[in-house]
């Protein structure tokens, strides 16, 4: 498999180097050259089989002779060894028609470790081939960042610099990144969002004076490998629910688009998905962008839900890519036409093309609450934010096909939130347990390219 870039003027590249990459050299992202396609017999064939299994199955066709099916088994058992669940992603029926795929049974308890174990892991393995070193840098609004540190803490060759919004990711999300005291790793909480921080992530990519000095990766979602690795889940539920046989349709708590964006290549692939419902909070960008084709940029409302407090979301770009014939020159100007006015508008086409696959809803935060109390009272469920803002949409969505709501987040992550909507107020499990008498170690700094790049040069190994 060769892997081209969105805005169609970097290098093409193979599943090793695409991995090690992070984000083109053009400023855009790196996707396929084309989506891999199943069987209607292939995908009933996933019946049965061991999330690992699964695993392998899926990411085979992306990953090409860079790992043999061997060494690939070997790298996901080891990374999914460590869940907490022996399904990995465990479903959980709700009602007769709507489930919750838990995806927080990983170290640090939200649905990044699902890709984040599997890509540390990556990393190690083809940076040993070669005696490389990588400094990866990368901007979250809360779990990323902790699933990520988790994931990387200790690794040969690796040094990671992680940046987050002072002061607007709970305390359990800061707490998993800033207590990580291993010597590659580095948190900097910075005075602004996460858009502020995702576009500094950015801006160092494309500053040559500063990424010709430091051999700089990503693990942000802007990482084809990470996307490559959330389809696994897709096809994972979905058979579990009698795909083939009958069409599922996924609610997904979205922020940076990347989650919900691994369902539409799973439905690329061949997996009979009905509709894939983006969810937002009152951060509704995306909302706009696929019912009325505005995807124009504000300023971001702080939530309940942290995660989604976005207004820029990365990984729209490979959409709008796909939807636009796959023509480079053609998304590179409309990017940097966003980049610049912080605006623009989707051709209707466009629109109508992205409608076949995606409904939108925008969920404040008294439709998250009702959510919320909802699957406690009815259910039984304690369910954080995030999830019950795609649970909300996925009740008011139409048709009798079953809606599987992914659960990104364990509801202890959101404990302040999860009372105020409940009265109850969840622990965090056995394994979590401690995380705040262990000491946090981050440095403040302003959202400034300059200061960001200063404090990274005095502490990152530069290429040899």
């Amino acid at each position: 498999m060769r892997y081209i870039s969105t805005r169609g003027a970097a290098p093409v590249l193979d599943f090793e180097a695409v991995t090690l990459a992070g984000l083109a050299s053009d400023g855009g992202l790196y996707v396929p050259e084309h989506w891999p396609r199943f069987s209607r017999d292939e995908v009933a064939g996933l019946a049965g089989l061991s999330y690992v299994e699964t695993a392998v199955r899926i990411c085979a066709p992306f990953i090409g002779t860079a790992l043999t099916e061997a060494e690939l088994r070997a790298l996901l058992t080891k990374a999914y060894g460590g869940f907490h669940h022996a399904a990995v992603t465990p479903l959980v029926q709700l009602d007769q028609r709507h489930w919750l795929l838990e995806l927080f049974h990983g170290p640090t308890l939200a649905f990044k470790d699902v890709a984040m174990q599997a890509l540390g892991l990556l990393f190690e393995a083809f940076l040993a081939r070669s005696g490389r070193h990588v400094t990866i840098i990368g901007a979250t609004s809360g779990d990323t960042g902790s699933a990520a540190i988790d994931a990387l803490a200790g690794r040969a060759g690796v040094e990671v610099f992680m940046l987050h919004p002072s002061g607007r990711v709970s305390d359990v999300q800061r707490r998993q990144m800033t207590t990580v005291l291993a010597p590659n790793i580095h948190n900097i909480a910075i005075e602004g969002n996460f858009d502020d921080a995702q576009a500094l992530v950015k801006a160092m990519f494309n500053d040559p004076g500063f990424n010709s000095r430091f051999a700089l990766s990503a693990v942000n979602s802007i990482n084809w490998a990470r996307l490559m690795l959330q389809i696994v889940y897709y096809f994972y539920a979905a058979v579990r629910l009698g795909a083939p046989d009958r069409a599922i349709s996924f609610a997904v708590p979205t922020g940076n688009f990347g989650d919900v964006f691994a369902g539409y290549v799973a439905k690329a692939m061949g997996l009979p998905i009905d509709r894939l419902i983006v969810a937002t909070n009152e951060n509704d960008i995306l909302h706009r962008a696929l019912s009325a084709g505005d995807y124009s940029a504000g300023t971001v409302t702080p939530t309940a839900s942290p995660s989604m407090d976005i207004q820029v979301s990365s990984n729209f770009e490979r959409l709008l890519f796909d939807l636009g014939g796959r023509d480079g020159a053609a998304t590179a100007a409309a990017m940097q036409g966003f980049e610049a006015s912080r605006a623009m508008a989707i051709p209707a086409g466009q629109v109508a093309t992205a409608a076949t696959a995606f409904d939108s809803a925008r969920v404040d935060s008294d439709a998250m609450a009702t959510a919320l109390r909802w699957a406690q009272e009815a259910c039984g469920e304690i369910i954080d934010p995030h999830t019950a803002i795609a649970l909300a949409a996925a009740r008011a969505s139409a048709g009798d096909t079953p809606v599987v709501t992914l659960a990104t987040a364990h509801p202890g992550k959101f404990r302040d939130a999860v009372e105020r909507a409940s009265g109850v107020r969840p622990g965090l499990p056995r394994r979590a347990q401690g995380l705040f008498d262990r000491e946090e170690r981050y440095d403040v700094l302003p959202a400034d390219l300059a200061a960001i790049e200063a404090h990274i040069a005095a502490r990152a190994r530069p290429i040899a």
